[in-house]
C-alpha cells in the first residue's frame, strides 16, 4: 500500500474552536483566515478521523501566524501535546513572532524540546515583520538550521483572484530571504505564489537547492496542469502533496493528481518520499 503524507494541515484546540470570537478579536492572522462561519475548525482527534476515512497515513500540523508571542506559546502547546498524542500519525510545526526579540528565540528552543520539526506557516505579511530583515531573522535562522528545522511561509500570488487570507507574500518577497538563507531548508505554501516558475532564470533554480513547494489548496488556485508544469520547472523532488485540510479535501487533490497519469515513481516523490526526506523519518 502506498504511505500519503498530507505535509499542510491545520488544528486548534477546543478552547479556540469553542471561542472562535474572542481569538478572532485577539489576532489579525485568526480573523483574517476563520472571521466566516464557512471556515472550518478542527481538533487533532478530528483530524485522525479524517486521515482515517481519507486514506492520510501521516500529516504535518501546521500553526499559523499568531500576532503575540503569548499566543504562539498557547498554540504551540496544542501542537505539541497533538504529536505526543497520535507519534505516529502527526508532526508537528510551531510557530513564532519574530518581532518578539529573545522571546521568540526562546520559543524556538522550547519548539526543538517539543520535538517540533519546523516552523510554520509563517505570515511575515500579517506578523509585520521584514523577510529581508537579518538583524531580526539570522539568530532564528541559525537555530533552526542547528536543529535541522524546516522553515515554512504562506505564499501567494501576485496576480489573480483574492480570497480570504492571500496576502502578499510574494516571489519578490520570498526571492531574498531565500538568497539570504541559502542552508534553510524552506517551504513556500501553495506551489510558492508561482515562484517555481522563475526556476527557468539559472541563477533562480540555482538558489532555490533547499527550497520546497506544497500543493495546499491548489484546485482553488490553478488547473492540475500546474503539476506537470512544475515538475517540469523545478523536479518532482521538490513538490510536497498538502491539502490545507480541512480547507480542502485530500481526495479533491488525489483526484487531480490521478487524472495526470504521472509514473508510480513520481506519484510517490510526490506524496511520501520528499517529506520523508524532508523530516528525517
Amino acid at each position: 500500500m502506498a504511505v500519503i503524507i498530507d505535509f499542510h494541515t491545520h488544528i486548534f484546540s477546543p478552547r479556540i474552536k469553542d471561542n472562535r470570537d474572542k481569538y478572532i478579536t485577539a489576532d489579525p492572522c485568526f480573523a483574517a483566515l476563520y472571521s466566516s462561519e464557512t471556515a472550518k475548525l478542527i481538533t487533532a482527534d478530528e483530524l485522525i478521523e479524517s486521515m482515517d476515512r481519507e486514506g492520510i497515513d501521516i500529516s504535518v500540523i501546521l500553526n499559523i501566524g499568531w500576532s503575540t508571542n503569548e499566543l504562539c506559546i498557547e498554540t504551540n502547546d496544542y501542537i505539541m501535546e497533538s504529536v505526543s498524542k497520535f507519534p505516529k500519525r502527526l508532526i508537528g510545526f510551531g510557530v513564532i513572532q519574530p518581532i518578539a526579540g529573545d522571546s521568540a528565540l526562546k520559543e524556538i528552543e522550547r519548539c526543538v524540546k517539543g520535538r517540533l520539526r519546523g516552523l510554520g506557516e509563517m505570515r511575515s505579511d500579517i506578523q509585520s515583520f521584514d523577510m529581508t530583515n537579518k538583524d531580526l531573522l539570522d539568530g532564528l535562522v541559525e537555530i533552526l538550521i542547528n536543529n535541522n528545522l524546516v522553515f515554512m511561509t504562506h505564499a501567494s500570488e501576485p496576480v489573480g483572484h483574492q480570497y480570504q487570507g492571500k496576502g502578499s507574500i510574494t516571489p519578490d518577497i520570498l526571492y531574498p530571504f531565500i538568497t539570504n538563507y541559502p542552508d534553510l531548508e524552506i517551504v513556500c505554501a501553495h506551489w510558492g505564489g508561482g515562484l517555481p516558475f522563475y526556476a527557468l532564470m539559472p541563477e533562480v533554480k540555482k538558489a532555490m537547492k533547499n527550497v520546497y513547494f506544497d500543493t495546499a489548496a491548489s484546485p482553488f488556485l490553478y488547473s492540475p496542469l500546474i503539476y506537470t508544469q512544475v515538475i517540469d520547472l523545478v523536479g518532482p523532488d521538490k513538490i510536497l502533496f498538502g491539502t490545507d485540510y480541512p480547507l480542502l479535501k485530500p481526495t479533491r487533490l488525489m483526484g487531480e493528481i490521478d487524472s495526470l497519469n504521472l509514473p508510480d515513481e513520481t506519484r510517490k516523490t510526490i506524496l511520501e518520499d520528499n517529506a520523508r526526506n524532508l523530516l528525517g523519518i
